[in-house]
């Protein structure tokens, strides 16, 4: 893993607003879809989460958010109690309903649909999961976050946001964006200037 205490993160110190991805989980070992399930930080997540609260503390956010889920409230409430501030919880940085795969391991997606698999890992905005949700759909409500805390944190200081791998890699795609364009998936516990 990338130590985000080390350093400036991604040497943009001052910048306004900053996405984190929270520590891992079981699934993320396991290689499984976790959607919307509430899955729990694991023991190396919780220690990616330690690891992270001191790259925020460098930032000195004036401001914590975090999506609703399981995984990013324990990351944020590591990380706050190092920072000291609760985190405000903004459902639009959830990570993207994974509906009929939630619970499933990429292994078997992958060889039950491996163009739906191709297209995931893509994330091909004009793809949506099964009994899900779609990426555009997604990237609509990620944009809309971002630009309202982005607005808040101009006026009042540095904001970090706890969310997801594809909330990150969506906050990081703007309209119009070709697909070799896109952003990989950020680690565990890493942290990331908009």
């Amino acid at each position: 893993m990338a130590d985000p205490a080390q350093g400036d993160p991604l040497g943009a110190q001052g910048s306004g607003l900053w996405l984190a991805r929270h520590g891992r989980t079981a699934y993320n070992d396991e290689g499984r879809f976790q959607g919307w399930s509430d899955v729990p930080l694991d023991a190396l997540g919780r220690e990616q989460a330690q690891v992270l609260a001191l790259a925020v503390a460098r930032v000195a956010p004036m401001l914590l958010v975090a999506s609703p889920l399981t995984r990013a409230a324990q990351t944020a409430a590591i990380v706050g109690a190092h920072v000291g501030l609760e985190a405000v919880v903004d459902e639009r940085f959830a990570e993207t309903d994974a509906g009929e795969w939630t619970h499933r391991s990429f292994a078997e997606v992958t060889a039950e649909d491996p163009d739906g698999f191709a297209r995931f890992m893509a994330l091909d905005l004009d793809w949506g999961f099964p009994g899900g949700e779609r990426f555009a759909d997604q990237h609509a409500r990620v944009l809309a976050g971002v630009a309202d805390w982005r607005a808040r944190a101009v006026d009042g200081g540095p904001i970090v946001v706890i969310c997801h791998a594809n909330v990150i890699r969506l906050a990081l795609t703007p309209p119009g964006t070709l697909p070799q364009e896109i952003p990989g998936r950020p680690e565990n516990g890493s942290l990331v200037a908009l």
